[in-house]
């Protein structure tokens, strides 16, 4: 049987890896992209998976309705978002609109269309905010203490999520989807801007150069965008409804150790400048992830690496 995806935010980097992830299970799937930019897949480098794609803004409840009416998907994976939290912070409110007013738009055409869909609300670990110490890793229960526009609209999602459940009997799964980094990133995410810099300076012919950063002192739990893609087909099949998981690694690393890794993959060797720009109003220091409920409810733990992604992430860069 063809199993029917609806993907908002189908331009992105994780909406290909979803794809791709389907094609190498053999997934016979049929996926309607939405977005309001361009995509740049290659439908017929797919043999298992069929695609329809159309240009559509999430803020018009017109839309949204009409494409769910037409398409009656079984699973709808809602990537579309504002996910810079640097971003959040110089256009709130086009930040706030665009994470949490679409995906409530899509709740309402679910409920009065009365659709039997899944929906995977992906969230941030951005959600939990500046923590003790003491609460780390940080599970499920930990209490959320957003610092950002991102993360107060990422934790509005949720709630969205929670009252749909329990008061429309809406079939929602969520996530708090930690730091996740691969191929095809844009560089406006730190660990792939990282990459860019450092390709860009081995290519000036120098084996070494200055790396622009902000704050490299803070620490992020990253994982491949593979694996997440991985537990987001998981989640969508097997997961409980109403329940919330970490995806994660489990393991922190500093933002300093990330670009010294890197440089040593590539052999260059990089004076970090910090631009003060960069920095954030209110940083969170450190985030680091339980991903025991997610590896007990569908058996899920990461495959890939930290120095096999960074990798992969310089050779995309590369051959740019």
């Amino acid at each position: 049987m063809i199993e029917k995806y609806l993907i908002t935010g189908f331009s992105g980097f994780v909406s290909k890896h979803f794809c791709d992830y389907l094609e190498r299970k053999q997934v016979d799937a049929f996926v309607k992209g939405i977005d309001v930019q361009d995509h740049h897949f290659n439908f017929n480098d797919y043999k298992y998976v069929s695609f329809d794609f159309e240009k559509v803004d999430l803020l018009s409840v017109k839309e949204i309705e009409r494409v769910l009416y037409d398409f009656k998907p079984k699973f709808i994976l809602h990537l579309a978002s504002y996910s810079s939290v640097a971003l959040s912070w110089k256009i709130p409110i086009a930040s706030f609109n665009n994470n949490t007013n679409i995906f409530l738009n899509i709740l309402e055409a679910i409920r009065k269309l009365n659709l039997d869909t899944r929906i995977l609300s992906v969230g941030s670990s951005e959600e939990y905010g500046n923590i003790d110490g003491t609460y780390l890793p940080l599970r499920e229960d930990t209490p959320l203490n957003p610092t950002s526009p991102y993360a107060v609209a990422r934790v509005s999602q949720e709630l969205l999520s929670k009252v749909y459940v329990k008061g429309y009997g809406l079939d929602i799964v969520l996530t708090r989807s930690f730091n996740h980094i691969g191929p095809m990133q844009k560089d406006i995410f730190v660990v792939s801007s990282f990459a860019k810099q450092l390709i860009y300076i081995k290519k000036s012919n120098n084996q070494q150069g200055t790396l622009i950063a902000g704050d490299t002192s803070i620490i992020r739990d990253f994982c491949d965008v593979r694996d997440v893609v991985r537990a987001y087909h998981l989640l969508l099949h097997n997961g409980i409804r109403g329940e919330v998981y970490n995806v994660c690694s489990g393991v922190g690393t500093s933002l300093r150790d990330i670009i010294a890794h890197m440089a040593d993959i590539i052999s260059v060797k990089v004076h970090v400048k910090v631009d003060e720009s960069l920095r954030r109003p209110d940083e969170n220091m450190i985030i680091i992830g339980c991903n025991e409920k997610i590896s007990r409810a569908v058996d899920w733990t990461p495959q890939y690496t930290l120095m096999q992604s960074l990798h992969e992430v310089l050779d995309y860069w590369d051959k740019i």
